[in-house]
């Protein structure tokens, strides 16, 4: 994989619920936006932009599953800044409103756990 590509995807992981405009990732390393984009949709088959709204969506979901934060605090570290817009994309990527996410995913969190504990 492209050394740039890594670079602007350990950055955006590390500063998920940053607002890092893909301009800036461009100069990061020291790439036009035009061309960052072509080498990430090469390298990973997604734009930056879908590669941080993916990374986003996976980070809400761990911490819906996980922690007992409000759905506003999890909107807001996993990078969203406006509560409706999280809401109606959490549902659109996982079919679920991010409350009823967050209990079924408890549920089955939990199953998986006592399972685990069992078979031990």
């Amino acid at each position: 994989m492209d050394g740039r590509v890594q670079r602007v995807m350990e950055i955006v992981k590390n500063s998920l619920a940053d607002r890092l405009p893909e301009r800036a990732m461009a100069r990061i390393v020291n790439l036009s936006c035009a061309r960052l984009r072509q080498l990430f949709k090469k390298e990973t088959g997604l734009s930056p932009f879908q590669y941080v709204k993916r990374l986003r969506m996976k980070r809400a979901a761990d911490l819906l599953r996980r922690s007992f934060l409000s759905v506003k605090e999890v909107s807001f570290q996993s990078g969203w800044g406006d509560l409706s817009h999280f809401v109606r994309d959490f549902k659109k990527r996982y079919g679920l409103t991010p409350s009823e996410f967050r209990t079924r995913g408890r549920q089955i969190y939990q199953n998986q756990t006592v399972k685990t504990k069992a078979s031990k």
